[in-house]
């Protein structure tokens, strides 16, 4: 089973729970209709990984995303990482009407940086993604349409989490094709603080 850090130890998710469609401008560059409840979309252990691929039986999409780490039911720590997508699959699956793991969930599809203790759920955080020193995405909590401790609370509501499962709150604008040599840095912030950091070169 694959792991995540959290401060100095190793913690083994069950799962890993991904709100799509949480950013509006990510929704309008995609071109897809505001949800009128939360979309929900689930990737297994097997997606995580700490090498990042550009291709995937097709070309990847990186998106970069606040995590949050779940241990004795609460939101207890926090960190940054891609939610790779297999974009051209995905755009054929929503076409008809059919479930989205298969772009999703595949082995490799999910990057995270090492974990830090959350003080609470509320703190409004911010996440960047560097592509070799450059600005991609920039996002924040305040621009959530479902804040962290609501995305919580709706899913504990048909939902069991084990401690060490993540959830992936959803990607701000900026989305776009992995290139293989190219240096990803995702950023988690606090006002002006980096609070932890992901780094890798796509292969």
């Amino acid at each position: 089973m694959n792991t995540v850090r959290v401060e100095n130890r190793d913690v083994t998710p069950s799962k890993i729970v991904c709100i799509g469609r949480n950013y509006v401008e990510h929704i309008h560059e995609l071109g897809n209709e505001v949800p009128t409840e939360m979309v929900v979309f689930s990737k297994p252990n097997s997606a995580i990984t700490t090498k990042l691929k550009a291709v995937h039986q097709e070309p990847l999409h990186y998106e970069a995303e606040i995590c949050y780490l779940v241990e004795n039911d609460r939101l207890a720590a926090v960190g940054c990482g891609l939610d790779l997508t297999k974009r051209e699959l995905q755009s054929r699956l929503k076409a008809k009407g059919l479930p989205w793991e298969r772009a999703k969930a595949f082995d490799g599809a999910a990057l995270f940086s090492p974990f830090v203790q959350l003080a609470s759920a509320d703190t409004e955080l911010g996440v960047e993604l560097l592509i070799n020193d450059e600005v991609r995405q920039s996002g924040s909590t305040d621009l959530m349409m479902y804040k962290p401790s609501r995305i919580f609370s709706e899913l504990q509501t048909f939902m069991t989490f084990e401690d060490g499962d993540i959830i992936m709150t959803g990607t701000p604008a900026g989305v776009g094709v992995v290139q293989a040599g190219e240096n990803f840095e995702v950023r988690l912030l606090k006002g002006e603080e980096i609070l932890t950091t992901g780094c890798w070169q796509a292969v």
